[in-house]
């Protein structure tokens, strides 16, 4: 069709220059006789003779006109007509390239479009097997979670994803039983988590797995001067989170996985990262240039050359190597991908190690407790039936004593941590009728504002093994590069008093799955910094926030100090009985606020 155009384009320009070429037209009458041309009379005379065409001539003359004068017939090739047939056709040819140059976008972004099109490059040039979109270096919780979200959405569950990992785990295909003895490493999901769960369609495989929802939660020091009560209904929730296994987590995601991949076999490569080649910038230039070569033979050497120079080269333990648009680094706190792109991280050790395990009780537990004490702070969050999760923070010397006694002595310590031991139970006194009457008036009261302290449930036995491990806060300084984006331990490690981590990891997965949908629809390159860079814009400023809100926790209950102890009771008094506050301190670990401040 382009052909044709320009053929015709071709003749009618011809025509138009044979037309003007010798004529002259008077400036002052453009209607007179123009001077002629030997070759241009019997074309005038077989477009525009005859007694019809010179009677037209004659009415249409204008009084300055000579009878002589010529208006061409409508199929006379004048020089406007004919410039004006040559934009005419000039505008179609472009449509037409314009349209070509299209059709595949639009192919690309349309549901029906076929997923191979999509990593088609300007020169037609199909990647191979081991060329991606996107590779996830990391299987665990929150590298499950990017992955789903984008098989998740329209526009990106095209893409080429891998998930790099060696943990046989993430073999697992079927549903975990619910009756089972739970294990002791769970994580504490806010609504905000399971609202993302929900989204991506793994929340369903949950349900028919091991949880336990919690929809109150009592928190208190070992000195016996305050304590705070939470209640889903001062903030017209449900509940106030969930506890689930991380291997339930994990599950949920890869069987959501399968249903939307049915080569879900193909993305997982179970081996490990072994190195990472960024490209250099020089690189990155001469990317955009186009060789004569390429052009001349678009499927030659030179051209995979070209294409993967601009991609992230990864290097696996089982030999293969792999080349990406984006590289996701999810391997956790000590981030191989983090420390081989140079990415540079502040944060400390703390004095603590946790120990975590699952105990049983005589009846069921629904509510989520923390105790402060000099050491650092024991919870104990219901995981479903009757059984509940220790998580209980102390010095390394501690932990190993703890981790090595026998089971009846560490389930006396356990009851001994969680009633009497170090200090009393808080008791109501005038004060608290004072600040209770004092604080009525403002906002609506809290449900839980009236709640008396409650001891929480004995333990009878422990059916876990014990598990410790050091904590430590750490934060990068770049969330992303060029090609390069880090979520969830591998840009971010907090203190586990609040339960907050897995939660920063998802919401990390969820603001990166959004920035490269957008990115896509708009054509952008997915490992382009500035788009990137939206992503870390989006979460840095709240996983600081929550970063310092629990090291200042973890630091003010480290100390006893008298004058601090009443402080912290005066801060236990405040949350219980103002309720305007309450509801902001439940807002925010619910992850319903990115600040902790009133906004």
């Amino acid at each position: 069709m382009q052909c044709l155009s320009l053929c015709v384009l071709a003749r009618v320009c011809a025509r138009s220059r044979a037309w003007t070429r010798g004529k002259h037209v008077s400036p002052g009458r453009l209607g007179t006789r123009p001077q002629s041309h030997p070759t241009d009379r019997s074309s005038r005379a077989s477009l525009g003779s005859g007694p019809n065409h010179a009677a037209r001539s004659r009415s249409l003359a204008g009084p300055d006109q000579s009878v002589f004068s010529l208006r061409p017939s409508p199929m006379t090739p004048t020089p406007a007509r004919a410039s004006a047939a040559a934009r005419s056709l000039l505008r179609r040819t472009r449509c037409f390239a314009a349209a070509n140059r299209i059709r595949p976008t639009a192919r690309a972004f349309s549901g029906d479009s076929n997923p191979q099109d999509r990593t088609e490059n300007i020169g037609g040039v199909k990647p191979g097997d081991d060329e991606l979109d996107i590779a996830i270096v990391g299987g665990g919780m929150v590298g499950l979670a990017v992955a789903c979200a984008l098989s998740n959405m329209p526009l990106t569950k095209h893409l080429r994803v891998a998930i790099i990992d060696s943990n046989p785990a993430l073999k697992s295909r079927g549903y975990l039983k619910k009756d089972g003895i739970p294990d002791s490493r769970v994580s504490t999901v806010t609504p905000a988590t399971i609202s993302f769960f929900r989204d991506i369609g793994a929340w369903e495989h949950i349900q028919q797995q091991g949880h336990a929802f919690f929809g109150k939660m009592q928190v208190w020091d070992y000195t016996g001067l305050g304590y705070t009560r939470y209640n889903a209904r001062d903030v017209c929730k449900e509940y106030l989170g969930c506890v689930v296994e991380n291997k339930v987590l994990c599950n949920s995601l890869l069987l959501r996985l399968q249903e939307q991949k049915e080569d879900i076999e193909n993305m997982i490569y179970p081996t490990r990262l072994v190195s990472l080649a960024f490209p250099s910038k020089s690189r990155q230039g001469a990317a955009g240039m186009k060789s004569p070569s390429t052009e001349a033979d678009p499927t030659s050497h030179n051209s995979e050359k070209l294409r993967r120079s601009n991609l992230v080269k990864l290097d696996l333990s089982d030999g293969q190597t792999l080349y990406s648009k984006l590289v996701v680094g999810a391997d956790g706190s000590k981030s191989n991908v983090r420390q081989t792109a140079g990415i540079k991280t502040s944060g400390w050790n703390y004095p603590q190690s946790a120990i975590i395990c699952t105990v049983e009780h005589i009846a069921e537990n629904d509510c989520a407790w923390q105790r402060f004490l000099p050491s650092g702070p024991i919870a104990l969050l219901p995981i479903g039936g009757n059984f509940s999760n220790i998580v209980w923070t102390m010095s390394p010397e501690e932990a190993s004593r703890h981790k090595s006694t026998s089971t009846e002595d560490f389930v006396k310590s356990v009851n001994h941590a969680l009633d009497f031991g170090y200090g009393p139970h808080p008791n109501s006194s005038s004060l608290d009728r004072y600040m209770e009457r004092l604080f009525s008036g403002i906002g609506d009261t809290a449900a839980s504002t009236k709640e008396c302290f409650e001891v929480p449930p004995k333990a009878i036995r422990l059916i876990s093994e014990r598990m410790a491990f050091p904590l430590s806060l750490m934060h990068s300084h770049d969330y992303v590069s060029k090609g390069l984006a880090l979520v969830g331990d591998a840009a971010h490690t907090v203190h586990p008093l609040a339960g907050q981590g897995v939660n920063l990891g998802f919401g990390d997965a969820a603001a990166l799955a959004n920035v490269i949908s957008e990115g896509v629809s708009v054509g952008a390159d997915i490992g382009d910094l500035s788009l990137l860079s939206r992503y870390e814009k989006d979460r840095k400023a709240a996983n600081v926030a929550m970063s310092a809100v629990l090291d200042g926790f973890q630091k003010m209950y480290s100390v006893d100090f008298g004058p601090l102890n009443v402080l912290r009771a005066a801060a236990f008094h405040g949350a219980q009985y103002i309720s305007p506050l309450k509801k902001n301190i439940i807002s925010y670990a619910m992850g319903d606020r990115k600040s902790p401040l009133f906004s």
